[in-house]
């Protein structure tokens, strides 16, 4: 199924939100495991489909590699949720969610940095591809 830019819109105002209200609960300081499986509770409180640990698959020339990545949330079957709980986001980390857009074939990506005063404003941005940019 092919979504516009505006589910897109929709889809990361939500998941914003779930966010906020989980930073606002807990605060930083925390294990990235502790704010994935909160997220993954408020999301599912506001009737979000979503998957914790997918693994993502490898398919190099033809064959299927088995590795063991894993993004941390696949939200709608749409969007790709990184969580870090660091203190600055790293190129390698907004290289390894664009490679996991990439391999499942979604064009938006969100990382949310829980380590941080306001996630609105300085723990979440969004990451789009081709894809994304191709659509309506």
């Amino acid at each position: 199924m092919q979504y516009n830019k505006a589910f897109y819109t929709d889809l990361i105002y939500k998941v914003n939100g779930a966010a906020i209200e989980v930073h606002k609960e807990l605060g930083p300081g925390l294990l990235e495991s502790v704010y994935q499986k909160c997220l993954k509770h408020e999301l599912e409180l506001e009737g979000i489909n979503c998957l914790t640990e997918m693994k993502i698959p490898i398919n190099y020339k033809g064959i299927q590699i088995e590795v063991d990545l894993r993004c941390d949330l696949f939200i709608e079957n749409e969007l790709i949720v990184e969580l870090k709980a660091v203190e600055k986001i790293l190129p390698i980390h907004e290289a390894q969610l664009m490679s996991y857009m990439k391999l499942i074939n979604v064009p938006i990506g969100l990382m949310l940095n829980f380590n941080c005063t306001n996630i609105y404003r300085e723990g979440q941005k969004t990451y789009v591809n081709k894809l994304y940019r191709d659509l309506i």
